[in-house]
């Protein structure tokens, strides 16, 4: 199991679930969040979760389509 690291930004505190699927390659553009998290599942910390607007903090770990984020 490899994971992705997706570092934040001088200053950021958080990315969206939204910008992190996008970031990570998983839809190309945001626009696609919401139609892809209503079809598919997403772990975050190992719960579920489909709120494209869901903030991700550092040391969050992210679960889709067998892909791991991890946010740093």
């Amino acid at each position: 199991m490899s994971e992705k690291i997706i570092k934040l930004r001088n200053g950021e505190q958080f990315v969206t679930l939204g910008a992190l699927l996008k970031i990570g390659g998983v839809i190309s553009t945001g626009g696609q969040a919401k139609y892809f998290l209503d079809e598919n599942q997403v772990l975050i910390n190992g719960q579920p979760d489909n709120r494209r607007g869901r903030k991700l903090y550092k040391g969050d770990k992210i679960n889709v389509l067998n892909l791991f984020f991890l946010i740093d």
